[in-house]
């Protein structure tokens, strides 16, 4: 395992020299990403979690419902960065009596990017709508969506406390970049999820469910591309910097290897190891990546493990999977 990783890393080294000097700026945060990557995934004992990269044993409904805990969560944030209102002042039954999230606020943002989040929370509602009445809803979490969280978390991805802190609704492109965190987790999730269920009904739900949310994260990887090499302000960091730099630290809390890239990255992670542009992310075939119920857990609660609370889900996520975990603390 780890000489395998080690012979990766080199043969990324070699095609990084070749890059041009602006491609080799992109990809600097994504290389150093994935060297992190390696020592965490290859060491035996890890400290963060379970770092088991299997299946979960669930039927369909509970398999279904997991990702109520994302639904909701980017029902809360499209809604109220577009228009300052929350699930609960469309259709308040769907949370089934769940708190309300912290620190959700309307964003400042552009009149296309607005249109185009308004009909993004729109579509989840729609969402929600969808598993609810197939398989039944389960209360909607407790979500922290203060500046506060998404600091946090971008703090974590560059690896030093960002001065001043990052606050995903000053502004379009830190909206869109926060967004960047969140759509392409529940898309590899809704991958994830599909092989394992046993009955036609859930899979033709997930599949249609998948197909708009990896639509939306196409969406926001595209308009993030345009400005890839701009500033974010007043960072000395870039907007493909940025993604990498979310993309690798997601692959570091989920554990279970290279599942997420971000918008620069060395050709050999690139479509048919020819262009180091990537508004999809994908594996050596183009085929989207998969991840897991424990996985999803690790990257949304921040810490790593799905046993600890935290990030996005203070008090841990609903439905009997993600309950499970809780359980056994």
């Amino acid at each position: 395992m780890i000489f395998s990783s080690l012979v990766h890393l080199y043969i990324s080294a070699i095609l990084y020299t070749n890059l041009t000097s602006y491609s080799r700026k992109m990809a600097t945060l994504y290389f150093f990403s994935t060297l992190v990557l390696t020592i965490v995934v290859s060491v035996p004992i890890n400290v963060l979690g379970s770092a088991y990269c299997g299946p979960v044993e669930a039927i369909d409904k509970d398999l279904v419902q997991f990702p109520l805990n994302l639904e909701f969560l980017e029902a809360e944030f499209f809604l109220n960065g577009a228009l300052g209102l929350g699930l609960d002042a469309f259709e308040p039954g769907f949370a089934a009596g769940g708190p309300p999230p912290i620190g959700a606020q309307k964003a400042n943002l552009d009149p296309v990017t607005r249109r185009i989040i308004e009909e993004f929370g729109y579509q989840e509602v729609g969402h929600l709508r969808a598993i609810i009445a197939t398989v039944g809803g389960v209360p909607r979490p407790l979500y922290d969506l203060s500046p506060e969280a998404f600091a946090q978390l971008f703090d974590k991805a560059v690896g030093y406390k960002l001065e001043p802190p990052f606050n995903p609704y000053s502004n379009t492109v830190n909206y869109l970049l926060a967004s960047y965190a969140i759509p392409y987790v529940g898309l590899v999730g809704y991958v994830g999820t599909i092989p394992h269920l046993a009955n036609y009904t859930s899979r033709r739900l997930v599949a249609s469910l998948l197909g708009v949310e990896s639509g939306q994260d196409a969406v926001i990887r595209t308009l993030l591309y345009e400005i890839a090499d701009e500033k974010v302000l007043p960072y000395n960091i870039t907007v493909a910097e940025f993604t990498n730099a979310i993309s690798g630290i997601r692959n570091e809390l989920a554990m279970c290897g290279i599942r997420d890239e971000g918008l620069i990255v060395p050709l050999n992670l690139g479509a048919e190891n020819r262009t180091e542009s990537n508004i999809l992310s994908a594996d050596t075939n183009s085929l989207s990546y998969a991840r897991t119920p424990p996985q999803i857990l690790r990257i949304i609660y921040g810490t790593g493990s799905e046993y600890r609370p935290g990030g996005f889900l203070p008090r841990g996520g609903s439905g009997k999977i993600a309950r499970s975990f809780l359980d056994k603390v």
